[in-house]
C-alpha cells in the first residue's frame, strides 16, 4: 500500500511517499507491515516514486541509472526510452500488466519535469503548469486526489503552480492526512524529495527532517486559525459571520 504525491512547482518539483511496505504470503493474504525507502534519486538527479511491486520498482530504476537527461535529444525522449526499455525488461521475466506505476522528476537543459507513469500501460504524461500540475498514484490516491483539489480551490484558484516552498508544505499536509485516515497499508514517517534551482542548476535532494518539522508548525498554525474560527461561529448568538481569526 502507497500514498505518493508529485507536485510540479513554478520552479522545480516535489514528490512526497509514505514509508510503509505491506508483506504478503499471498495477493489477499497480508502477513506484516513495514517501513521503507519509496523516494530514489539516481547518479543524474532523477527522481523515482513508485507504487506496486517491489521488485518491478527495482528494475526501472535501475534502467533509469543510466540515462543523463541532458543526453537526450528533448524531454519527450527520455521518457519515451525509460518505457520502452523498462517494458521490454518486465517482458524478459513474463511481469503481469499493471502491476507497477511511477511519479519521476528530472531536469532537462536546466527545466524541471514532472512525469507520471500510469498503472493502466506504464505510458508517460507530464504535468504542466498551465494544465494539471499535480497527481498521486497507490491506494493513498482516493484520499490525496479530493485533498489536492480543495488545496487548489483554496490556494490557486488562477491554476497557476506553486512555489516549491508552497508545493512542500501542501504534499506534507496531504501525506500526513492520507496516513491519518487510511484504512491501512499507508503510514510514517513522510519521506520528501525536491528538484529545486540552486545558483542557476536544478539538483535533487531529501528534504531534512528539521524542514519538515517547520513546516509541520506551519500546518497546525492554520489548523488552529479554522479551530478559532469555528469558537466564533458557536459562540455568536445570530446568524452573522466572523471576522476570520488572523495567524
Amino acid at each position: 500500500m502507497t500514498a505518493i504525491i508529485g507536485i510540479k512547482c513554478k520552479a522545480g518539483v516535489v514528490i512526497g511517499a509514505d514509508s510503509s511496505a505491506t508483506f504478503a504470503a499471498l495477493p489477499n493474504l497480508k502477513t506484516i507491515e513495514q517501513p521503507t525507502e519509496k523516494l530514489y534519486i539516481t547518479q543524474y538527479g532523477i527522481i523515482i516514486a513508485g507504487s506496486g511491486q517491489v521488485g518491478l520498482g527495482q528494475r526501472f530504476c535501475h534502467l533509469a541509472e543510466r540515462y543523463n537527461p541532458d543526453q537526450q535529444p528533448d524531454e519527450f525522449e527520455l521518457v519515451k526510452v525509460l518505457v520502452s526499455q523498462t517494458i521490454k525488461d518486465w517482458a524478459f521475466t513474463s511481469a503481469p500488466k499493471q502491476s507497477y506505476s511511477a511519479v519521476v522528476a528530472f531536469a532537462y537543459k536546466n527545466n524541471p519535469y514532472l512525469c507520471e507513469f500510469s498503472l493502466n500501460d506504464f505510458q508517460p504524461e507530464f504535468k504542466r503548469d498551465n494544465e494539471i500540475w499535480y497527481c498521486s498514484i497507490g491506494s493513498g490516491e482516493m484520499i490525496i486526489d479530493p485533498f489536492l483539489g480543495l488545496m487548489r480551490n483554496i490556494f490557486w484558484r488562477d491554476s497557476h503552480p506553486p512555489t516549491v516552498n508552497e508545493g512542500i508544505f501542501v504534499a506534507i499536509w496531504a501525506l500526513d492526512h492520507a496516513v491519518e485516515v487510511n484504512p491501512g497499508g499507508v503510514n510514517l514517517p513522510i519521506r520528501l524529495t525536491i528538484l529545486e534551482n540552486i545558483d542557476g542548476k536544478y539538483k535533487s535532494r531529501f528534504i531534512s527532517d528539521d524542514e519538515l518539522a517547520e513546516h509541520r508548525q506551519a500546518i497546525e498554525e492554520v489548523k488552529q486559525r479554522m479551530r478559532d474560527y469555528r469558537r466564533d461561529l458557536q459562540s455568536m448568538n445570530s446568524t452573522k459571520i466572523p471576522d476570520i481569526p488572523k495567524l
